[in-house]
């Protein structure tokens, strides 16, 4: 394709997802049995801002919920979606994501730390503060996804390149191992139902009862993560070749790789300590943006931001209409859509895997 028509497409594309976004935490924010519609929850969402006189006590608390809700759920997409793409980027592998090779899982692990030691059953003999109790999930998530992504582009690239083959193998065989952990904290904390509990619910995913400080950790950790995008975008397209040739090019691979690595493991953390564990997405998103509008990843990174958005908020939105209160988790929705998918991916490239 054409570089001026592949720009001039992906930035249609790039305004007619902001615009389904708009009209998706629209519907999102009117959603429930409330009865609230139309102008009263304009006029909510207006009022968070400032720019309207609140409604009722009680609607308005409603409105601000639901509107928690769509944010969480948008910057969660987002994120994930972003997070897929530059680990895709950096192991030159289109069936690389976040959840494969263990970096929401390493996250959810240190998340669960975080409530661990939040809920007494890990003494430190610290005091913490309100502020350093606020960050510590964010922080120990963001921890746990930057391991586990190192462990992984290591252990896979110890005999050269990062091969297809090397890198799911290892993805497994870290996700099996954070699962092993998981479960032994699980065991440990039976006895503590409400840390239990909480714990638990973040291996599903959660997106009820969201607040203002979750749908802010996502999208700080979201608007940080983008920042490292030009740093990056240029030197993932040469990286397509094979790093021998992107650094005879003069790309500094370990710096792109760094910062990539990095980017990634913000950006799933955020998700992570503001919604729990939701797999695919990562995987997706970007795919999808591939077949349909373009694999330039100077736009296919920054695209992935509102196409990731529309993908989990538009899955949220749909099955609150059809099931009503019976919604599903987000981790066990977009399992069940992201499982289907990655097998439509295998077979898709069974030519290549046949030379695995």
């Amino acid at each position: 394709m054409n570089p001026r028509s592949e720009r001039k497409r992906a930035w249609i594309v790039g305004v007619l997802l902001v615009a389904v976004l708009f009209a998706l935490l629209l519907k999102s924010a009117a959603l429930g049995p409330s009865g609230l519609r139309g102008a009263s929850v304009a006029r909510g969402l207006l009022a968070i801002v400032g720019l309207a006189p609140p409604l009722e006590p009680n609607h308005q608390a409603i409105v601000e919920l639901r509107a928690w809700r769509g944010l969480c759920a948008a910057g969660v997409g987002g994120a994930l979606a972003l997070s897929g793409a530059l680990v895709q980027g950096m192991f030159r592998n289109p069936l690389a994501s976040p959840s494969l090779i263990g970096v929401t899982g390493g996250a959810s692990l240190g998340a669960a730390l975080g409530f661990l030691i939040l809920g007494g059953v890990v003494p430190t003999g610290l005091a913490l503060s309100a502020v350093w109790s606020a960050l510590l999930v964010p922080t120990l998530a963001f921890a746990g996804a930057a391991a586990t992504t190192a462990v992984v582009a290591l252990v896979a690239a110890l005999h050269g390149r990062a091969s297809v083959t090397s890198l799911l193998l290892v993805g497994i065989a870290v996700n099996l191992c954070v699962a092993g952990l998981f479960a032994a904290i699980q065991y440990l904390t039976l006895a503590e139902w409400e840390v239990g509990k909480a714990i638990l619910a973040w291996t599903f995913g959660a997106l009820d009862d969201r607040s203002a400080a979750h749908a802010a950790t996502v999208w700080i950790g979201l608007v940080l993560a983008a920042l490292c995008v030009p740093l990056v975008a240029r030197e993932l397209d040469l990286f397509r070749s094979g790093e021998d040739d992107a650094q005879a090019l003069g790309v500094d691979t370990r710096r792109v790789k760094t910062i990539a690595l990095v980017a990634s493991s913000l950006a799933a953390s955020a998700a992570v300590a503001a919604a729990g564990q939701i797999g695919f997405v990562g995987l997706v998103v970007p795919h999808l943006l591939r077949l349909t509008c373009t694999s330039n990843y100077r736009l296919l990174l920054w695209l992935s931001i509102p196409a990731g958005s529309v993908f989990l908020l538009g899955a949220d939105v749909l099955q609150r209409i059809v099931l009503g209160d019976g919604v599903l988790q987000p981790g066990v929705m977009m399992s069940l859509v992201g499982g289907p998918f990655f097998l439509f991916l295998l077979l898709r490239q069974r030519r290549e895997i046949a030379h695995w």
